[in-house]
């Protein structure tokens, strides 16, 4: 009883914390006058951004946020850590901060009598790469994110909050950004007043190798194609190339005929040295490619459905977005609920519209498609004891850290999974309507509205079900439900679309692609394994041969059936294991021990494909026709 009582003491204490604990919630008015942030990014060889804030304030107690809860990341990952030396003033003398003890994202401050602002000063110390993050500054190109570079006033809806941002880039530097530009002086640049909100959302790259491409000359909303690369030769684009990359806007008008910004621009970082990245903005996306995206442009195909995944996201996710992300400000803790819809149907789209724009041909999404098919068909057993649904928390769960089994705990699989269930929706939507309306239907209707408008227009669950039953009456909602909350599979839209799945002993082209990325020879559909070139052990799948014969990630695999081991070695054990009687056997080392594994697998290579079903209407090679 003492010790219940001494707890009930301390919680009573907690509760009288000082408003010191408390960050005022956010308030639709606008703040006063205009916020500034400067950002000097010059200090390329530290990789040091050093930023100052100078926020229009009262006397009395003022709370300056650190954003934490970020768009397109959809979970509370703010690089708070990154944030050092912070340092308030006003009217030039130091004023004492304090970080909020239970929001550490939160700095209060007392403003004095006669001050009319605040200004804060800090240093992003941005990533020098290993454990420490994606690398953001390198010799020849930066990438800027506002929400890292500013604090902003607590107590505010920042759709009201009115800021100007000026940048000082390394000398002769160009730069990007979906941001209009007041001036420039010498290598400052000034852009033009904007809401806090639109500043998070308009990201800038600059860098010293840089070509601009109109992806569609004399458009009234242009769109752009922005390439920084580590080296000028990496920027050569052929006119094929280029057609391609107009096509993917001109398919995307076609699909959703309304477009939801002033301007466009495509951000396209070429480059092995600053860390890789795939974000989606209102008016802007950043993205990165390997140096030879253009030189090398047959070998680099496999991840051309980048560019269309995140121009996708201007409709769906960003102009249009789950109710429960559409947040008041970045402090705020955002709901994930619809990812399925965010993520999920824009995967859907991103392969679709790389095919009708050429950036793929139909065999590419073809191979592409068998692959994520594969997943949902033997590489997720998690899906046995985890609903669909429940992976939309992945981003707070997990935040993309690399898991021991991510087979079985599953993570993010709203991204795929969440392709694979509108596959399936769009085969639903062509049989009750005998093929005459299907998916891109409902893309119109549900993001085609208001052209020019891009204020955030946001949607619930029942917004979906009613916009799919006004094209094809159904339960809808019942038929999304049992995909999201169940534990059934995942692929029942490739019959519905005229092919099945099929393992063969012969990996497709886009399997040989995801090897060679990985430098891996990947056996989950067969011994249910992944195993580096270098004989590291990735992902294991649970309960497959693999993993009962005691192979785990993080093994090395130093021998195979009594010789070094290769992964050519490993791929033809598995490939001549329908003709053996015998096991494969390993010899692993696990920490300091090494110990000889056996797998009793018969089955020989298995590598997904998808084969037409005779007699059966050719859906998918409909889908992916160009409009």
């Amino acid at each position: 009883m003492k010790s219940r009582a001494l707890a009930l003491s301390v919680l009573l204490s907690l509760t009288a914390v000082p408003a010191l604990a408390q960050t005022p919630p956010p308030a639709q008015s606008a703040w006063p006058g205009t916020l500034r942030i400067n950002v000097d990014a010059r200090d390329l060889g530290h990789r040091i951004f050093k930023v100052t804030t100078t926020v229009p304030a009262k006397p009395g107690p003022l709370t300056l946020l650190y954003p934490q809860w970020l768009p397109g990341h959809h979970s509370p990952s703010g690089p708070i850590d990154k944030l050092a030396g912070l340092q308030v003033t006003a009217n030039g003398k130091p004023l004492k901060w304090q970080r909020d003890q239970y929001n550490v994202y939160a700095f209060k401050v007392e403003v004095p009598e006669g001050a009319s602002e605040v200004v804060a000063h800090f240093d992003y110390l941005s990533s020098q790469g290993g454990s420490q993050g994606r690398v953001v500054m390198t010799p020849e190109m930066l990438n800027l994110q506002w929400n890292a570079n500013s604090l902003y006033p607590a107590g505010v809806d920042t759709h009201g909050v009115t800021v100007q941002a000026s940048v000082t880039l390394p000398s002769g530097w160009s730069y990007a950004t979906a941001l209009e530009t007041e001036r420039r002086d010498g290598d400052t640049v000034v852009f033009k007043p904007i809401s806090y909100d639109h500043l998070v959302d308009s990201p800038l790259f600059a860098g010293t190798h840089y070509q601009r491409f109109d992806l569609d000359p004399g458009a009234r909303m242009p769109v752009h194609l922005n390439v920084f690369a580590d080296d000028a030769k990496s920027l050569k684009a052929s006119e094929d190339q280029l057609k391609a990359h107009r096509a993917l806007v001109q398919q995307m008008d076609k699909l959703y005929g309304a477009r939801h910004f002033d301007h466009y621009e495509f951000l396209l970082a070429l480059t092995g040295k600053l860390g890789g990245i795939g974000l989606e903005h209102h008016r802007s996306s950043e993205n990165s490619g390997d140096v030879g995206y253009f030189t090398e442009w047959d070998k680099t195909w496999l991840g051309r459905d980048l560019l269309p995944h995140e121009f996708n996201h201007s409709w769906n996710g960003k102009y249009r977005r789950g109710a429960d992300l559409a947040t008041a400000n970045f402090n705020t803790p955002m709901g994930d609920s619809l990812l399925w819809v965010y993520e999920g149907q824009t995967q859907f789209w991103g392969q679709v519209l790389a095919a009708r724009s050429g950036l793929w041909s139909q065999q590419q999404a073809r191979d592409v498609l068998a692959n994520v098919a594969a997943v949902y068909d033997r590489g997720r057993p998690g899906l046995a004891w985890r609903a669909l649904q429940d992976t939309t928390n992945d981003p707070t769960i997990a935040q993309r850290r690399t898991l021991p089994y991510r087979n079985y705990q599953m993570s993010e699989d709203y991204y795929s999974g969440g392709q694979m269930l509108w596959l399936e929706v769009e085969g639903k939507l062509r049989a009750l309507t005998a093929g005459k309306r299907g998916l891109d239907d409902f893309a119109k209707a549900f993001f085609g509205m208001d052209d020019g408008d891009w204020d955030v227009n946001p949607y619930t669950f029942e917004d979906v079900a009613s916009t799919l039953n006004g094209i094809a009456p159904s339960d809808w909602s019942g038929f999304l439900r049992e995909r999201l909350d169940g534990n059934g599979p995942l692929i029942g839209g490739l019959e519905m679309a005229g092919w099945k799945l099929v393992y063969r002993d012969t990996p497709n082209e886009a399997f040989k692609a995801q090897e060679t990325r990985a430098k891996s020879a990947m056996l989950a559909y067969s011994i249910g394994a992944t195993v580096t070139d270098g004989g590291v052990v990735g992902d294991v799948i649970w309960d497959s041969p693999a993993f009962n014969a005691g192979l785990a990630p993080g093994m090395t695999v130093i021998a195979i059936d009594g010789r070094e081991y290769k992964s050519e070695r490993l791929k033809d054990a598995v490939a001549g294991s329908r003709d053996s009687k015998a096991p494969i056997t390993l010899l692993v080392k696990s920490f300091d021990r090494i110990m000889p594994l056996s797998i009793d697998y018969h089955g020989g290579a298995q590598y997904p494909v998808l084969e037409r079903i005779a007699g059966t209407p050719d859906r998918l090679s409909a889908l992916w026709k160009a409009r």
